[in-house]
């Protein structure tokens, strides 16, 4: 019988890759979390963790419980809301990035809207600088945000990739004068274009400003700008330019993370969180 208390255990260090992080998460003792750990290797018959210096990492067999922890986790709680003595409506305010809302909608957050009928899920989008000022103005109750330092007090969901790219055989990207489309003020991406540019790097000649993702790969495939786009975004009608032979800021990789308003009373944020987490594992 795999226990829901044990489960949460294996999602704690899985997500801090800490023993002793995980143990802060979950108010118990570092023994006391070993000897579930221990447990739980003992119901399955196979090592769930390699351990090291740097800490633990998730074997194949660990991978595996993960995935069907995070869901054996939502059912929990979906179990428990519903048998809950009256129909109660909450809600629950979640903060994403203009250009990762599609992704999320068809993934998970549908799935999420259609189980959990008693609450009111409020989505808002922006982009991630100031997603991360509402939060701490209380106007979230969880962000899934971008940044190119780790999070602090974060649970890191992706690392992502962004190239600069052009029109395939477009001639946008030749001109000593860079045609350039970016995310708006307050994006990590847009900073660290500027905060990266030096002088022997060529001009930039901002022309567009969105925070629309079709509209930045529009105008790229139109051959009228060059951009910094995500991997995943990357098309055939596009070119990916090496910044070194173009003189372009280099881009470092960014983290996409999910952060929690500590002052959030809702337990109903936890199926959400679960949610999510099974969907980047099942993404992985």
């Amino acid at each position: 019988m795999l226990k829901t208390e044990l489960l949460e255990s294996l999602v704690a260090i899985a997500e801090t890759g800490n023993l002793s992080k995980a143990a802060e998460k979950m108010c118990r003792t570092q023994s006391a979390l070993s000897l579930q750990i221990k447990k739980l290797e003992e119901i399955v018959g196979q090592p769930l963790f390699v351990r090291d210096n740097k800490g633990v990492s998730l074997t194949e067999a660990g991978k595996t419980l993960l995935s069907y922890a995070h869901k054996m986790l939502q059912l929990n709680y979906k179990a428990l809301n519903e048998l809950r003595s009256g129909p109660t409506h909450e809600v629950i305010r979640l903060g994403i990035p203009t250009d990762y809302i599609t992704r999320y909608i068809s993934s998970c957050l549908l799935d999420f809207i259609r189980e959990f009928t008693f609450i009111e899920l409020v989505i808002d989008t922006d982009v991630s600088g100031n997603l991360f000022k509402r939060l701490d103005r209380g106007e979230f109750d969880l962000i899934i945000a971008t940044h190119w330092q780790p999070p602090k007090d974060g649970t890191l969901l992706f690392e992502r990739n962004f190239r600069w790219v052009a029109a395939k055989d477009g001639k946008a990207h030749l001109g000593e004068n860079l045609p350039v489309a970016l995310y708006p003020e307050n994006c990590p991406i847009r900073a660290q274009v500027f905060a990266n540019h030096q002088l022997n790097m060529r001009p930039i000649n901002l022309l567009l400003s969105t925070p629309s993702p079709e509209a930045l790969c529009m105008a790229v495939e139109s051959d009228i700008v060059i951009a910094p786009i995500a991997e995943f975004r990357i098309n055939n009608k596009m070119q990916v330019l090496d910044p070194y032979v173009h003189r372009l800021p280099i881009l470092p990789v960014f983290n996409e993370s999910l952060y929690v308003n500590p002052a959030c009373q809702s337990e109903s944020i936890e199926p959400l969180i679960t949610l999510i987490q099974a969907y980047v594992a099942s993404y992985e």
